[in-house]
């Protein structure tokens, strides 16, 4: 079945929840990696960096860890720049867990694949969701960003100068950059920082 394209960012807890959506959906899809969005002031700023940009997606799982995350966003990001969809709470436990979570409910991973492209499908537009801005892979290889020797540390300066996570991969890092600068802007700013 073809994916269909979000052109919001995604943002979701874990990467089992991001690795279901992305058999899904063409969009760009973050993490908060559970409860690090509380300690993690880069998340904070990348998070609010893309809100700036568009409206952003929150996913959570609708359990008690999911509420306490969703109303972290509710704290950071204005309300007219959240799209809260929200999974029904269905007991289960998913299959690569050898017991129910806390809740014991189904978490976004363990969602059936209908019922999440349901939730999505409405903020489908078909456009392009991947590479908005132009930058591609191999501009990142082109300024050492990825690939060669340093590239990894030269990523993570970037994103420290950017107030994003230091350890952002080098795709998360990419769709971000996508969604917040044309290809000539960070041309640009890459050109006067290096």
């Amino acid at each position: 079945m073809e994916k269909i394209k979000i052109s919001y960012p995604i943002i979701v807890e874990g990467r089992y929840d991001k690795i279901k959506l992305s058999s899904l959906l063409e969009a760009d899809i973050f993490t908060t990696d559970g409860f690090q969005i509380f300690k993690a002031s880069e998340k904070t700023a990348l998070f609010r960096a893309l809100a700036k940009k568009s409206p952003i997606i929150v996913l959570t799982d609708s359990d008690g860890g999911g509420t306490v995350i969703r109303n972290r966003f509710k704290a950071i990001i204005p309300e007219d720049r959240l799209i809260h969809l929200y999974i029904p709470q269905i007991e289960g436990k998913e299959s690569r867990k050898a017991k129910p979570s806390k809740a014991g409910t189904l978490g976004v991973e363990g969602m059936d694949a209908e019922l999440l492209r349901g939730l999505f499908r409405p903020f489908a537009d078909g456009s392009e969701s991947k590479a908005r801005g132009g930058i591609t892979k191999t501009d990142f290889y082109e300024l050492g960003l990825s690939g060669g020797d340093g590239s990894s540390e030269k990523r993570s300066a970037l994103s420290a100068r950017l107030g994003f996570p230091r350890d952002i991969t080098a795709n998360a890092l990419l769709s971000a950059l996508n969604i917040l600068y044309s290809r000539e802007e960070f041309l640009e700013m890459m050109s006067k920082n290096c």
